[in-house]
């Protein structure tokens, strides 16, 4: 009896101590009640919007693969028989899909993307987060040098998202990316801003990127990156890796330029970018002694009939400020004078034998861009020096002078007009061309020209 009370008394006890001990457990606490008390850190109300703004792009094209060969024509008999009919090769093309992100701009179905997500498609497919429905969408405009593209589907009172000055981002801002990657679905990832202003990447033509440590993987492509208040700071391009997956160095367009690429796209379906007409580099730490250890870009050239030389800028002026704007480096003032209409009338602060001096200029419309190699790019096409190397490597005589075509681009107006790599330009209209300053002269405007070309021992003309 005695011990049965004991038993009873130390159950008692036990009891006692744990109501006393008043154990909550997280997973039994609704979310509402936890948000309140700030247990949970959560961004799902500020996502929740952005999503509503994310696409995913699926695009078609046909692409060639080579020739194929009739197998009857290896047989002896039949190759007898067809003489004269040998080359029966044919082109063979295959559909290659590929998936994508875009973000909407517009209420009216305006989306922005990369453009290497729907370049060359045949068929763009869009669909929206929440939506079973597909969406054929339209090519509105492309900027293959941002790598940006707009393109339109047939929707009304779409959510889009607000865009933020990305001026103002700062390194350590909390951001999330939002795309499709691997065609899994919505995915959503975190990360902080690692930099800004990243260029000479290598990536495209005018870079000026936000770096972000965010998952960026294939299919991420044209999403959007966000700031914590759920504004698009920029639209996600690219990643660093030698395996092809994210390992933590992702970049984005910032907002800002895709804002104004976006604008023109959409108004002209093209965005003109306006030119100086220098050669620039960066200022090592050995040059900037020579001013007064300042930094910006070195003026190394400038070519005849410019604005640059029109407004009297000289070799070895080293540009500080564009429109107030400081410019640390070449980079800078390349994508600076890019973000600017032809024809504008900028203010330069340049210092020259060590006194600040400013110069108004008024840009031009830049039809071509020169190369950090040299060359030069219009059109679609890349041309370089004519060398004694390169003449032996294309079999051109020696006595033929002119620019060399390094590289056509795929569906550009040079490729569809038949220029072909390896091709030597030796004249453009009444100019003949030896170098390449020549043929950037002569292609400075928009007129059509008749571009003379040497190819395989003969000379025809075609027009560019």
């Amino acid at each position: 009896m005695k011990k049965l009370l004991l038993s009873l008394c130390i159950a008692a006890a036990l009891l006692h101590a744990k109501e006393n001990a008043d154990i909550k457990y997280a997973q039994t606490m609704p979310r509402e009640e936890a948000t309140q008390q700030k247990v949970l850190l959560s961004y799902a109300s500020v996502l929740e919007n952005a999503r509503k703004s994310v696409v995913n792009i699926s695009t078609q094209k046909s692409v060639s693969q080579g020739l194929y060969t009739n197998p009857f024509f290896n047989d002896p008999f039949f190759r007898e028989f067809f003489r004269g009919f040998e080359d029966s090769r044919i082109p063979q093309e295959r559909v290659e899909r590929s998936l994508g992100s875009g973000v909407i701009i517009a209420s009216n179905g305006y989306i922005v993307t990369n453009n290497h997500v729907v370049d060359g498609a045949d068929k763009i497919v869009v669909n929206l987060a929440g939506d079973q429905k597909e969406y054929e969408a339209k090519l509105i405009g492309k900027d293959p040098k941002s790598d940006l593209a707009i393109i339109k589907i047939e929707a009304k009172n779409l959510h889009a998202l607000t865009f933020y000055n990305s001026d103002d981002v700062k390194v350590g801002d909390v951001v999330f990316a939002l795309g499709n990657p691997f065609g899994v679905g919505e995915t959503v990832t975190q990360g902080i801003v690692s930099a800004t202003g990243r260029s000479s990447v290598g990536i495209v033509e005018y870079e000026d990127f936000i770096q972000t440590d965010a998952s960026i993987n294939p299919g991420n492509s044209g999403g959007a990156l966000i700031n914590s208040a759920g504004y698009l700071i920029g639209i996600n391009s690219a990643i660093i890796s030698k395996s092809g997956g994210n390992v933590g160095i992702g970049f984005a367009i910032p907002a800002n330029m895709v804002s104004k690429i976006a604008t023109a796209l959409i108004e002209n379906g093209e965005f003109k970018r306006a030119y100086l007409g220098v050669r620039i580099s960066d200022v090592s730490d050995d040059m900037s002694s020579f001013y007064n250890g300042k930094f910006g870009a070195l003026v190394t050239s400038i070519e005849e009939g410019t604005p640059a030389d029109k407004a009297g800028l000289k070799r070895g002026d080293l540009i500080l400020s564009v429109e107030g704007k400081k410019v640390k480096g070449s980079s800078e003032l390349k994508n600076i004078i890019g973000t600017f209409e032809p024809n504008a009338t900028v203010t330069l602060e340049i210092l020259r034998d060590n006194k600040v001096i400013t110069k108004k200029v008024q840009l031009m419309h830049q039809t071509g861009t020169f190369k950090e190699s040299g060359g030069f790019s219009y059109k679609g096409l890349s041309v370089q020096n004519l060398s004694a190397m390169n003449k032996q490597e294309f079999g051109v005589t020696a006595n033929i002078q002119g620019v060399v075509v390094s590289e056509v681009a795929q569906d550009s107006e040079a490729q569809k007009i038949g220029i072909m790599a390896g091709d030597v330009i030796v004249q453009i209209e009444n100019v003949e061309i030896k170098h390449v300053e020549d043929f950037a002269k002569a292609t400075q405007n928009e007129k059509k020209k008749r571009f003379y070309i040497y190819r395989r021992g003969g000379i025809f003309a075609v027009v560019l």
